[in-house]
């Protein structure tokens, strides 16, 4: 009887150069991804560093105690109100801004001249690469206690006083999504943009012919052939949905929004670097980290069971 050939042997020796090229790229991914893993035992350690004369050393010769720090992180009120406000602020940005690339994407590439395409796409694209620090000194020149929406109303005497709004409760979660969009609507757009590249043009030609209106082109030809990468970020947005934003957060917030602006990755700086509770700050990223993966498998699950779509 003829013996049958190994496939994964065939496909080694098919594709084995290409797996040569991989390698680079795992020892990489061993060193700054994995690696670091490890200090994930010091959120149940009493973390001392100055218990060795290295961090290895601080970490093994520090106390175990167990789920001591994952109990006081659930007791504990900051916590509680971190945890809040990131989920409220996070759903915010899902809701408002997870729509917007698409349509913009939309919009974009139904633009016929070239040149005003390039012009609309550069000015959306270009907040992008400005950080946070910039992003935040020009919102306080234009809505700061100095800024021109103040200095505009005062002149128009509808106020006598100016109005805080990084300092105020109840304004500051809608500065920080309107701010977030502002930023960053423009580049997630790219994604869709290049998958409605991809779509064959004798679709709309066709749909054109049978008399469709630019909408239902949209909604039966543009919609359903980028679903795929719809359901795929949405998925990755969902798994994030526990990363509020702490670049943006940290740049804007301040101990008067508290209440309210306060987010589990500003809580962990704050424990983790001002009050050197490094085994505090650890159990609040595992938490964040564990939260993060079940919402993916979950989102992933459900894309499946209810689109017949998923990541995997």
């Amino acid at each position: 009887m003829k013996k049958k050939p190994n496939k994964l042997l065939k496909h080694f020796k098919q594709y084995g150069a290409l797996y040569f090229f991989l390698i680079p790229g795992l020892i990489l991914v061993a060193i700054f991804n994995y690696a670091p893993m490890a200090g994930i035992v010091i959120a149940f350690k009493n973390y001392d560093i100055f218990a060795g004369r290295t961090p290895v050393e601080s970490i093994i010769k520090s106390e175990w105690v167990g789920f001591a720090h994952f109990k006081t992180l659930f007791s504990n009120s900051d916590f509680t109100r971190a945890f809040r406000n990131t989920l409220i602020i996070s759903t915010y940005k899902i809701v408002f801004l997870f729509p917007i690339p698409i349509i913009l994407a939309i919009m974009i590439t139904d633009i016929k001249a070239l040149w005003y395409k390039k012009v609309i796409q550069t000015i959306l694209y270009l907040p992008h690469f400005l950080s946070w620090i910039v992003v935040t000194a020009l919102f306080l020149q234009i809505l700061g206690p100095y800024g021109v929406i103040n200095n505009w109303l005062k002149n128009l005497n509808i106020i006598e006083q100016s109005i805080a709004f990084f300092g105020n409760n109840d304004i500051f979660r809608g500065l920080v999504v309107i701010s977030a969009g502002w930023k960053e609507v423009g580049w997630n757009a790219i994604i869709y943009i290049a998958a409605i590249t991809g779509i064959n043009p004798q679709l709309y030609e066709a749909a054109k012919i049978d008399g469709a209106s630019k909408m239902q082109q949209v909604i039966y030809i543009t919609i359903p052939s980028i679903a795929n990468t719809i359901i795929m970020l949405f998925i990755l947005r969902i798994g994030a949905i526990l990363d509020a934003g702490f670049d943006q957060i940290f740049n804007m917030y301040s101990y008067v929004v508290y209440d309210k602006g306060d987010i589990l990755s500003t809580l962990v700086y704050r424990s983790g670097i001002g009050d050197q509770n490094y085994s505090f700050a650890t159990a609040v990223g595992l938490f964040n980290s564990v939260v993060a993966l079940v919402m993916v498998l979950g989102g992933n699950y459900l894309s499946r069971k209810i689109f017949k779509k998923g990541l995997w």
